[in-house]
């Protein structure tokens, strides 16, 4: 890495990309996601809410959650950043104010306490040797009760700029009174295409410190860290720690060792690249800390006292902590690089007694004693992954056509690769896949739908999300589909009640692709199929998403082998779906209930959302079956049906109905209409399917009323707008704002129409 590369990283990034805040800022709205329905809404949840209530308690009988709460829902908090770790192995939030927060140890379960104990200290002691200042850097009061109460908080947040690109974040901080800036780096390997470092639990944290004083000044950066994930079970863990050095004593820390729910977990600090690392294996986290301040504050240093600390109290929470010292001279710079690691090598999901490895120990080790390795490892290795984000990232960054927000919005918003709940294990060898399996070199993986819809690999919205994996970890995107490919032909014929109806239908039909692939509070993978609303075997959207990511996937990466595994599949479903054209005119209908992504909103008969990705589907039918050499006679008459039924039904000169049922909502302007169309033209088919200039004049009309109609065009795309500029409040759903929606809606008028110019 160049010099002048190596500058640039240090700094905040000094260009106008990246989520910037002062670490005083205050948001000017408080923001909820909890839409509260209104009285004409309320007829059709009485019943569901009814049935989810008892639904609800039995699982909380039972000891456990609900995969959708609503006793106590999930709202986003004003405080997150950057969050820390790879992907599939567990991560930790992080807050814009330097708060370790929002643990998730076992596998898509979290915790969402902020760790008052996890923090980064500064100690600066003038040439002769007296401690001129010592701070906590966190802006944060002191902890209420006695805890760390020794400690000096409530750094002035005005003096401290937080920055966010994914999957680093910088902040800096100014002490003015003695001339001195820190600024901490963190680098977590969240890479394209390095599957072996992407996959690892660790981040490292890289302080510059710049002396810009005339004295020569000793600058100590210390890490604390406390067991557990801030619930009430950090006083079951039965937690020790130990002193370790690794890479020939060039990278010092301490690990704390514990178990949370039954599978053993090792946080592991550290520090290299310094000849004075300090390290102290106990303090009290619910004590006053005088452990690590007092030392501190005397000597700029810990107290080495003992090499490990075994608690008295098995019940007794533990904290450690490791410091670097450096003399920086006067108008001169100094660095101390900080790992943070956690190895929680083999997990269980709650209602599972399979035991997973996850996928970093295929190259770590399965054995719980891989903390010192992966911090050495990392320590040694950051540079090269900051080269590697560095190559990835700078094409857009650099690209002066691209504003601002886009190149901060599409590194940012990549953070559900990890922090989405994500597993990633290897396949256990019981299952016999073929040798050309890719998941028998990729392992397995998933995340889930959202931290307050519990469910992995929810597949009718990974179709939205699903470009980020396929585009920069194409193997993941892989095995997820070998996995959906092989759920299709399989069946649970347990019997359970949706939510929505009250009726019985069996868990999981054959011939179908499946809603999700389990709840990690039961046993996913294996119990598909833990959405509770509906009876999912009749969606009309699920078959064609499977298609169209198929021909996405040959699209991007060439495949043939790919597409000659999925291919049998994709038959079976579309097959399926065929069923469901009724008058045989070409075009699926929708059956008068909730019966796609949508759910709560009803389409009857032929209707936009449904019918534009069946007849994209059919188009990626005809494409495939052509390369592969299969007939697509089939598929090419259905279309051409297809498509006259759809401009007829649905097209009113200005856009396409929301369905064709003349019901009073019929004429809604809905904003992921042309959603097949979108997933085409990512694929490069530009006018094949849906005709040119209804494709703009229905943009147009969405762009006029669901954006600009809506917060002034300040908000997105609301997903259904009446045609007298009104949102549709047929439902929740109709008048909600979704992201993932209005992206594919962005990159569709992207492709489309310049709006600059209207």
């Amino acid at each position: 890495m160049s010099g002048r590369q190596e500058t640039a990283l240090c700094s905040i990034p000094q260009h106008g990309y990246g989520w910037k805040v002062k670490l005083n800022h205050v948001f000017p709205e408080r923001r909820n996601q909890r839409v509260k329905p209104k009285l004409k809404q309320l007829p059709p949840l009485i019943p569901l809410g009814l049935r989810y209530l008892t639904w609800a308690l039995n699982i909380l009988k039972d000891g456990k959650r609900p995969l959708m709460n609503y006793f106590k829902m999930k709202t986003g908090k004003q405080i997150y950043g950057a969050p820390i770790g790879g992907i599939g192995a567990g991560t930790i939030g992080r807050g814009f104010r330097g708060e370790f927060c929002r643990y998730q140890m076992r596998p898509g379960i979290y915790s969402y306490h902020v760790l008052a104990a996890n923090q980064f200290l500064v100690t600066i002691r003038n040439s002769e040797g007296t401690t001129v200042y010592q701070q906590v850097l966190s802006p944060h009061k002191k902890p209420k009760s006695n805890r760390l109460s020794s400690w000096k908080w409530e750094f002035d947040g005005s003096n401290a700029q937080y920055c966010a690109l994914y999957p680093r974040a910088w902040t800096e901080y100014k002490i003015h009174e003695h001339k001195v800036t820190l600024t901490c780096r963190q680098v977590s390997p969240v890479i394209p295409h390095n599957y072996k470092d992407s996959s690892l639990p660790c981040a490292v944290f890289v302080w510059d410190v710049e002396n810009g004083s005339n004295e020569d000044l000793q600058i100590s950066i210390t890490m604390t860290f406390k067991n557990g994930t801030g619930g009430k079970d950090d006083k079951k863990g039965n937690c020790w720690t130990e002193a370790f050095d690794e890479a020939g004593g060039d990278v010092k820390g301490v690990m704390i060792h514990q178990v949370i729910r039954a599978m053993k977990c090792t946080y592991g600090i550290a520090c290299s690249n310094n000849d004075h690392i300090t390290t102290e294996t106990h303090f009290n986290p619910n004590g006053p800390g005088y452990e690590i301040w007092q030392p501190l504050q005397t000597k700029g240093e810990l107290n080495t006292k003992s090499e490990e600390y075994r608690p008295g109290n098995a019940r007794e929470e533990v904290g450690c902590a490791v410091s670097c010292k450096n003399t920086v001279q006067a108008n001169s710079k100094g660095r101390a690089e900080f790992a943070l690691v956690w190895d929680m090598p083999q997990v269980k999901f709650s209602g599972s007694s399979t035991t997973y490895r996850r996928f970093y120990t295929k190259f770590f080790g399965s054995d719980g004693k891989a903390a010192p390795k992966l911090a050495a490892y990392a320590l040694q290795n950051y540079k090269s992954w900051e080269k590697e984000i560095e190559t990835w990232q700078e094409p857009i960054l650099n690209d002066s056509g691209l504003p601002d927000w886009y190149k901060s919005a599409i590194f940012n918003e990549l953070y559900f690769v990890s922090d989405g709940g994500s597993i990633w294990v290897e396949v256990d060898e019981s299952e016999k896949l073929p040798a050309d399996d890719p998941r028998m070199e990729y392992g397995r993986f998933g995340y889930l739908e959202g931290h307050e819809y519990r469910m992995y690999n929810t597949y009718d919205v990974h179709f939205y999300a699903s470009f980020a994996l396929a585009q920069l970890w194409p193997q993941l995107q892989k095995v997820l589909q070998y996995d959906i490919r092989d759920s299709i032909s399989k069946e649970d014929l347990s019997r359970r009640k949706h939510l929505y109806d009250g009726q019985k239908a069996i868990r999981k039909s054959a011939g179908s692709v499946p809603h999700d692939v389990g709840d990690p509070e039961e046993d996913p993978f294996v119990n598909i199929n833990s959405y509770p609303i509906h009876d999912v075997a009749d969606w009309r959207d699920l078959n064609s998403k499977f298609v169209l990511q198929v021909f996405r996937d040959f699209t991007l990466w060439k495949d043939v082998a790919y597409l000659k595994a999925m291919w049998p599949q994709a038959c079976t479903v579309i097959q399926k779906s065929m069923a469901w054209d009724k008058d045989d005119d070409g075009l699926i209908e929708n059956g008068g209930f909730p019966d796609q992504t949508y759910d709560s909103w009803i389409m009857t008969g032929a209707s936009a959302y449904c019918g534009s990705l069946w007849l994209a589907s059919l188009h990626a039918m005809i494409e495939m079956g052509r390369a592969l050499g299969e007939p697509t006679e089939l598929f090419e008459t259905t279309l051409h049906k297809g498509k006259a039924a759809f401009e007829a039904k649905l097209w009113n000169g200005e856009y396409y109905n929301f369905d064709s049922s003349g019901a009073p909502h019929s004429s809604s302007i809905m904003s992921d209409q042309l959603c097949g169309h979108w997933y085409l033209r990512a694929c490069g088919v530009t006018d094949k399917v849906f005709p040119k200039e209804n494709v703009k004049k229905a943009l147009t009309t969405i762009f006029n009323n669901n954006v600009m109609k809506f917060k002034n065009g300040t908000m997105g795309a609301v997903n259904g707008m009446l045609p007298s500029g009104n949102k549709d409040l047929f439902t929740i759903q109709s008048e909600e704002v979704w992201v993932g929606t209005v992206y594919a809606l962005a990159a569709v008028m992207m492709h489309e129409v310049d709006f600059r110019h209207t």
